[in-house]
């Protein structure tokens, strides 16, 4: 099978509407396979969102985060809840595939390969921590970009296509680029990013993601929530076992009460799925 044959198998991917939104129904494998197949072949800019239960009730409160959502190319479900809700609903997906393991996995299959990684968003230096995580893993990760804000329209006109001081080399020690990364945002590759992980949280990665692709050199925007937070390591993730059980957002909940007034949204987002099924009816 050729290369343009084999991209247009992954082309065809499929999506299941939950409550208006377009939720792509694959396996972990067939998304990673997706993505790559897109970078390989210069195909066109990719945006991918994580939905979850509580995007998905933001999304039916705001017809334009829902407008945005849709327009994504991926839509991976970040959540048991999305899940459980399409096998009620009538629409059941093939897996989970979470923000965080979204970035470990794509990490992993592209560390060998010429294809550079950023990471946007995060505050009080967890981008870079989630960096320096990913690296000790991966030590041939291509690094391309890390900071907590986009750098402005003249830092690019200046650097975007200058090589900067510092280069890549395989066996560089994240903790002297890491001086670099909690001062500085810089482009260490001149021919841009390859895949751009935006952690501002929903729906303001969304919304910058949509406005912002087309004009930045970034082929792949993947939205990815609160995800550098497990990497790095700031806020514990749940057990193997109990993410398997669906019961991730309890153990959440027991690290951080404070939480407690974001699960409301659960709620309402069980609300929304009966809904939906008695309308069915």
């Amino acid at each position: 099978m050729s290369n343009d044959q084999s991209y247009n198998n992954f082309n065809m991917i499929g999506k299941k509407n939950i409550l208006g939104v377009d939720i792509t129904d694959a396996t972990k494998n067939e998304v990673l396979e997706y993505i790559i197949k897109n970078l390989e072949n210069l195909r066109k800019k990719l945006f991918i969102v994580t939905p979850n239960p509580e995007i998905l009730v933001l999304s039916s409160k705001n017809s334009s985060f829902k407008n945005v959502l849709n327009s994504a190319d991926l839509a991976s479900p970040d959540g048991i809840g999305v899940l459980i809700a399409g096998k009620f609903l009538g629409q059941p997906l093939k897996e989970r595939f979470t923000g965080v393991d979204l970035i470990e996995n794509l990490c992993n299959r592209v560390a060998e390969k010429p294809i550079t990684v950023g990471f946007l968003g995060g505050r009080d230096g967890v981008a870079e921590k989630t960096v320096e995580c990913l690296r000790k893993k991966h030590p041939k990760l291509k690094i391309a970009f890390v900071g907590e804000e986009w750098p402005s329209e003249d830092f690019f006109t200046k650097n975007q296509y200058k090589v900067s001081s510092i280069k890549h080399k395989e066996q560089e020690n994240i903790k002297d680029v890491g001086k670099n990364f909690l001062n500085t945002e810089y482009l260490i590759h001149n021919t841009g990013i390859d895949i751009l992980f935006v952690a501002f949280g929903a729906p303001k990665q969304e919304f910058w993601i949509s406005e912002n692709l087309d004009k930045i050199p970034v082929r792949v925007a993947i939205g990815v929530g609160g995800a550098f937070d497990y990497i790095s390591g700031k806020v514990p993730r749940a057990p193997g076992f109990i993410r398997g059980i669906g019961l991730e957002w309890l153990f959440r909940l027991v690290v951080q009460p404070w939480r407690i007034k974001r699960q409301i949204a659960l709620l309402q987002f069980i609300w929304l799925v009966f809904r939906e099924r008695i309308n069915q009816k």
